[in-house]
């Protein structure tokens, strides 16, 4: 008898039970909202089913995150900025440049979403943070995890790039949730029912110059943003030289869906509920969003000056594209104008001020790293 109890008290000291606590639980349940999201809602699956599913695991097993488990290879590869700058390839072997090439003006567009970055970046001083802290976490107001990720790394701060990297792919995967109510509150339903005039045709010479043109200015003056301009840059000189079809395919679907799975899990499995569940995390979750929503917010502001300076021939709409989530904001935007008038298509206009906001957010990355001499 004394075996049986022995052996069956081994048997419980090993589930998870015997070591789980209410933070874990709660971080379980925040997990599996997210996996409903997910599935259900449909909210950019291939993001949120990922990281859901890594706060899952970790709050199961956490040694799954520490040394020799198989998540901390996988988180390696975001301390290495590896996985980051990989995304970037695939982004731009996916991205067609070209509403930006015939729209330069969209550059002001998503320069403008960068006064969320910014504007978060003194409310985090204010709320505490150290300057690097404050930089790192202020990125999420581009809405780019990518560039979250190889900003916190670059800056030292691997203890909160757990709660910077959720909050960051939680807010693009909840673009469609978050920016309409936004977008509308700032425009008129005149406004919203401006049909743009056709972009122009782009030259296949322009697409090839474009890349190559953008990597030696911006990398020339701002070295650090190399990785990431450079593979975006890479991604969409495939693309568009029409001699390496093999690499475009690849980069912009095998490899790009492989890092997501390794980045997505590695960056849910950053978040148990001794890591996550502290007040810093809350202030970092609500600081992002602050950031999403000035940036958002500037965007459309920035569209509407447009509007009236081009006389009305800009849809204020293509603004709130300005932040860098790639091409959901894109999408938002055609969603909301359709839904004013069936029959505007501002997809095309508004991928302009998308790419722009990757370019500019990788850019503002590249000024914080130079502001603190990485």
């Amino acid at each position: 008898m004394d075996y049986i109890i022995t052996t069956l008290e081994n048997m419980l000291g090993q589930t998870a039970f015997a070591s789980l606590s209410l933070g874990n639980f709660a971080m379980i349940a925040v997990a599996c909202f997210f996996m409903y999201l997910a599935i259900a809602k449909q909210y950019e699956p291939l993001l949120l089913l990922p990281i859901s599913f890594g706060m899952l695991l970790v709050n199961i097993y956490p040694p799954i995150m520490e040394e020799g488990g198989l998540l901390y290879y996988f988180f390696k590869l975001d301390e290495w900025t590896i996985l980051p700058s990989l995304i970037f390839l695939g982004v731009g072997a996916l991205t067609d440049f070209g509403p930006l090439i015939a729209n330069p003006k969209s550059f002001l567009l998503g320069a403008s979403a960068q006064f969320g970055v910014f504007g978060a970046y003194i409310l985090a001083m204010l709320l505490g943070f150290n300057t690097a802290a404050a930089a790192a976490i202020a990125i999420i107001g581009g809405a780019d995890g990518p560039t979250s990720i190889f900003l916190a790394m670059k800056l030292g701060q691997s203890d909160i790039m757990g709660a910077i990297a959720v909050a960051a792919y939680s807010y693009m995967a909840l673009v469609p949730i978050i920016q309409p109510p936004i977008m509308k509150a700032l425009t008129t339903k005149e406004e919203r029912a401006i049909k743009m005039s056709q972009l122009r045709p782009v030259s296949k010479k322009e697409r090839i110059l474009f890349p190559i043109v953008v990597t030696i200015v911006v990398c020339t003056l701002l070295p650090s943003t190399t990785p990431l301009i450079g593979m975006l840059m890479l991604g969409n000189l495939f693309r568009e030289s029409g001699v390496v079809r093999q690499l475009t395919e690849t980069a912009s679907n095998a490899l790009m869906y492989i890092v997501v799975i390794f980045l997505g899990t590695s960056v849910g499995a950053t978040t148990s509920a001794e890591a996550f569940l502290k007040w810093d995390t809350i202030k970092i979750v609500v600081l992002g969003l602050l950031a999403f929503c000035i940036a958002t917010a500037a965007g459309v502001i920035f569209g509407k000056i447009m509007c009236r300076l081009s006389g009305g021939k800009i849809n204020p709409l293509i603004g709130a594209a300005g932040v860098s989530a790639v091409p959901m904001s894109a999408r938002v935007a055609q969603k909301v104008g359709a839904e004013e008038d069936p029959t505007n298509f501002l997809l095309m206009h508004a991928m302009g001020p998308n790419v722009a906001g990757v370019i500019g957010t990788a850019v503002a990355a590249g000024v914080f790293m130079a502001i603190f001499g990485v």
